[in-house]
């Protein structure tokens, strides 16, 4: 069982990339967030073609998440319990893991949160609490559940370049990464550090000052796992030739394959 999440970045302008991920890597579960379109707009056809399903929650010109899988997505819920918003940065859904199993899995597409001393970031906190409360309430089902997206939060000092360049940011405030824990301490799993301790495990590059070619990047993007998936959990990778291609998004996608 492979399921992997990844940032697009305006889902339209990859189809190609998204395409050839699918037949290369051919995850059994795709996370996607930043669509960046409505439902209506989402290369659907595109995607169903090569033997995927489709659940998307989409937005005009903004955020946006997706599931795509390869059976059927059962128990589907558009938008984060707890927290009533227009923003669509959460879908949920069930699907087979081909052995008689099921994993619950979500797409988030967590706030930014910048600047800090804007309304932006008590938004973010606000959305990160409501996240930890519907996690506590998943994780007393005792399923395999995989938590994965754009969490905008970059954990530790090792998930960045420089920390210190970051240490005024949104993605890195000590209550911002405090919130983390606490998901964590909920008792989720981060995929990545279970497998490796690391540094320099990156997830994005900006696509400003060079950041890819001098390799400033961050950690970002993350799967969260229950105790029940995490005991299936066999390795984790991040696709970092994704940001090698014609006109890439400044994510890549991480995955994690499961036994």
């Amino acid at each position: 069982m492979r399921i992997a999440s990844w940032n697009v970045n305006s889902v339209r302008l990859r189809i190609p990339a998204l395409q050839d991920y699918l037949r290369r890597i051919a995850p059994d579960v795709l996370c996607l967030q930043e669509l960046k379109c409505q439902n209506e707009q989402f290369p659907r056809a595109e995607i169903e073609d090569l033997g995927y399903n489709v659940l998307t929650h989409g937005q005009k010109g903004f955020n946006g998440v997706a599931l795509v899988s390869k059976t059927p997505i059962e128990e589907s819920s558009r938008g984060l319990p707890g927290f009533e918003d227009v923003q669509s940065r959460y879908i949920e859904g069930v699907v087979a893991d081909g052995a008689g199993g099921v994993f619950r899995v979500a797409s988030i597409y967590l706030p930014n949160g910048n600047p800090p001393d804007s309304d932006k970031y008590p938004y973010k906190l606000a959305f990160m609490d409501a996240l930890i409360a519907h996690a506590r309430t998943l994780l007393a089902f005792e399923e395999r559940l995989v938590l994965a997206g754009d969490y905008n939060v970059i954990p530790a000092a090792e998930d960045v370049y420089d920390p210190g360049v970051w240490a005024g940011d949104a993605l890195f405030l000590p209550q911002t990464r405090g919130k983390f824990r606490a998901l964590l301490n909920l008792g989720l799993v981060d995929a990545l550090r279970a497998t490796t301790d690391a540094p320099a495990q990156y997830t994005f590059w900006d696509y400003q000052a060079g950041a890819w070619q001098k390799n400033n990047g961050l950690r970002i993007d993350h799967l969260l796992l229950s105790p029940q998936a995490a005991d299936r959990l066999q390795s984790v990778a991040i696709d970092r030739e994704l940001r090698t291609a014609d006109k890439p998004s400044d994510h890549v996608s991480i995955r994690a394959d499961f036994s």
